[in-house]
C-alpha cells in the first residue's frame, strides 16, 4: 500500500502542472542506456525525427535521405534504500529509416563508494514498420544489441564488459475508449549483474519486458513499465517496474516524472534473494531536434 500511494502521488502531482500544447514530441525516449524506447526497455520505434524532405538538391540526393535528426535524454534517479544517484546521458539518431545508433554513458554515485561509470553502443534495426501492408494492426517489429562496459572492478569469471540482445514489438492502438494506447512488448537475452554495472556473467538467460502508456488529453502520457530479472549465474537480479508521467510540452521537449522499484535491497544474507537496488524517484528530460 506504501508504494501505491507513491505512485499516485506522482501521477497527480505532475498533471496538476500540465497545460494543453499544440504539438507534441512523441516516443521512443532515449531510455537509460540511451536506447530509443521509455525508460528501461527499448521500443520498436527508432529514435530521432526525419528531415523534411521535400525540398531536393539538384542532384536529387541529400544527406538528410540517410539520417534522421538526432535527440538526447537525460536521466535523474533517487534510489534512496541505497543511497545512490543513477545519472544518464543518451543520444540517438537512425539512419535509412531503418537502423538506430545510440550511446548512453551512467554515472551511479552511491555513499561510502566509488562513483560507478558504465557505456552503452546500441544498434537497433527496423525490421517491420507499423500498419505494414496497408494494414492497421500489423505492430512494429525490431531487433537489436547493446554493447555496455562498466568501471566497476570486476574478479574471477565476472567480465566488465557484455552484450544485451533483444527481440520487440510495439503497436500504437488510436481509440481504446476514446483514448490512443501504446503497447510494447519484448525479449531479451542478458548476462548482465543490475543491467551490467557490477559486470557481466558465463551464462546468459531471456528476460520478457513490456510496457503500456495512455495518451490522455493534454498531450499527456501515463503508463507502466516492466522488466523481468534475469537470473544469470552467479547473481539472480529483481525485477523491475516504473509508474511514470510523460508531459509532450511542444514537438522538441518531453518531460518524465516516475516513481521505480527495482526489488528489495536487503537480502539478509539468503541465498536465492533477488538482488534489487531498492525503489525511488525519477525525472528525466528529452529533446528531440
Amino acid at each position: 500500500m506504501k508504494n501505491k500511494s507513491k505512485i499516485q502521488a506522482v501521477i497527480a502531482g505532475l498533471i496538476l502542472f500540465v497545460n494543453v500544447a499544440a504539438a507534441h514530441a512523441g516516443v521512443p525516449l532515449n531510455n537509460v542506456e540511451g536506447v530509443g524506447g521509455i525508460a528501461f526497455n527499448p521500443l520498436a520505434y527508432t529514435a530521432g525525427t526525419p528531415f523534411d524532405k521535400t525540398e531536393k538538391t539538384e542532384s536529387g540526393f541529400s544527406i538528410k535521405d540517410v539520417v534522421a535528426k538526432p535527440q538526447f535524454g537525460f536521466w535523474r534517479i533517487r534510489l534512496n534504500d541505497v543511497k545512490a544517484d543513477w545519472t544518464t546521458v543518451g543520444v540517438a539518431t537512425t539512419f535509412l529509416d531503418r537502423l538506430e545508433v545510440s550511446y548512453g554513458n551512467e554515472t551511479i554515485a552511491q555513499n561510502g563508494a566509488d562513483n560507478i561509470h558504465k557505456n552503452n553502443v546500441g544498434l537497433k534495426g527496423l525490421l517491420l514498420k507499423e500498419n505494414a501492408f496497408d494494414t492497421k494492426w500489423v505492430p512494429a517489429v525490431a531487433v537489436g544489441t547493446i554493447y555496455k562496459d562498466t568501471s566497476y572492478h570486476t574478479t574471477g569469471d565476472v567480465k566488465d564488459h557484455g552484450f544485451d540482445y533483444y527481440a520487440v514489438a510495439t503497436k500504437l492502438i488510436p481509440d481504446v475508449l476514446t483514448r490512443p494506447v501504446l503497447i510494447s512488448g519484448g525479449i531479451r537475452s542478458t548476462d548482465a549483474r543490475s543491467t551490467g554495472v557490477y559486470g557481466f556473467g558465463t551464462k546468459r538467460k531471456l528476460a520478457g519486458f513490456g510496457n503500456i502508456d495512455v495518451i490522455l488529453p493534454g498531450n499527456v502520457a501515463v503508463g507502466f513499465e516492466y522488466e523481468q530479472g534475469a537470473g544469470v549465474k552467479g547473481w539472480k537480479n529483481a525485477n523491475y517496474y516504473d509508474a511514470h508521467v510523460a508531459w509532450l510540452a511542444n514537438k522538441n521537449l518531453t518531460l518524465v516524472a516516475a516513481y521505480v522499484n527495482t526489488g528489495d535491497s536487503k537480502h539478509n544474507g539468503v541465498a536465492d534473494h533477488k538482488i534489487g537496488l531498492g525503489d525511488g524517484f525519477v525525472l528525466s528530460a528529452q529533446y528531440a531536434f
